[in-house]
């Protein structure tokens, strides 16, 4: 049964000494919740974030996060566009413990809210992300990926998916060429967020406001951040959201997109072992569709290739005009 908002106020002035609620509501929290949180209203009018985990995956995710914000020093988060959430205090709840961060303000993206202006500063603000300087990674003992590893990484996830039998052939074979092509995995690493989608973007009047999530902050493949954009409705707006990035970090990694729609379809793969693992049939049956369904997708491999692109064959007839041409220029 979830905690109600109540019993969770009253947890955060345990955990945050001098705290001075008056006011709770409940934030997200539901039967099915990998967290019971609340939203709590301070008399000086700022509001707080008060989390308690209900499983032991959301504790360790939680853990994490915390690390990862304590990493995000004031020297760091000065240089990002956006806010970060700021750790305030915890309390001893059972076996697991209630964490109060301060709120950040704006509303969650959803993709099927995306529009050109957002697209562009969401954009901009993961090319923040990925300007900063990695040192700060591993001078707290955060992971730091080499180019090899984030091969690596993402070969087990396609050879563990491949395992089970329920990927197309067509899929195994386009995910192998990409492994296989050198110059797709010719990039710089750069610290990540490593768990972001387009929920973790807070927003307000076009802008973004805000990042959560920071569970998975490493130095790593940056077109792992970007994956999620691919998911928009319109070529526009993956555009959009590239040129933004792109005005920030520059247009040096020139394979950006195609890992990024890679990481994008291993997601699925990612979905797949998940309902595997918990031995769902729901979430197996359902990655398998939705697996059978990006084949139909990536068919024409020409619009959204992930090995490097070729020249169009060309016909017989359109051959034998160009050397017409040719013979008539000489």
């Amino acid at each position: 049964m979830a905690r109600s908002h109540l019993t969770l106020a009253a947890l955060a002035t345990s955990a945050v000494a001098g705290l001075d609620l008056v006011g709770s509501s409940p934030f997200g929290s539901g039967p099915a919740s990998d967290f019971d949180s609340a939203i709590l209203t301070d008399r000086d009018g700022r509001h707080w974030i008060i989390r308690v985990p209900t499983n032991a995956r959301a504790e360790s995710e939680q853990s994490a996060d915390l690390v990862a914000l304590r990493a995000l020093s004031a020297g760091v988060r000065a240089r990002l566009p956006f806010a970060v959430s700021q750790f305030a205090g915890q309390a001893p709840v059972g076996n697991t413990r209630a964490v109060v961060y301060e709120f950040v303000y704006g509303t969650r993206l959803q993709l099927a809210d995306l529009d050109a202006n957002l697209a562009t500063a969401a954009g901009a603000a993961i090319g923040a992300i990925h300007a900063l300087p990695t040192s700060f990674i591993s001078d707290v003992g955060l992971p730091v990926l080499s180019t090899t590893e984030c091969l690596r990484s993402a070969m087990s996830v396609m050879d563990r998916a491949s395992a089970t039998g329920l990927v197309p052939a067509a899929l195994i074979g386009r995910w192998e060429r990409a492994v296989d092509d050198a110059s797709l995995w010719q990039f710089q690493p750069s610290v990540i967020n490593g768990a972001l989608t387009a929920e973790s973007l807070l927003t307000a009047n076009g802008q973004v406001t805000g990042v959560i999530g920071w569970h998975e902050l490493k130095v790593g493949d940056p077109a792992r951040d970007l994956q999620w954009v691919l998911g928009a409705r319109s070529d526009d707006l993956v555009e959009a959201a590239f040129s933004g990035y792109e005005r920030v970090r520059g247009v040096g990694d020139r394979t950006l997109r195609r890992r990024a729609r890679f990481y994008a379809e291993l997601e699925v793969a990612k979905w797949l072992l998940h309902g595997t693992e918990l031995r769902s049939t729901e979430i197996v049956d359902d990655a398998v569709e939705m697996l059978t369904g990006m084949v139909d997708d990536v068919r024409n491999d020409v619009l959204h290739p992930l090995g490097p692109p070729t020249m169009p064959t060309m016909a017989v007839d359109d051959v034998e005009a160009l050397l017409a041409r040719t013979e008539r220029a000489v």
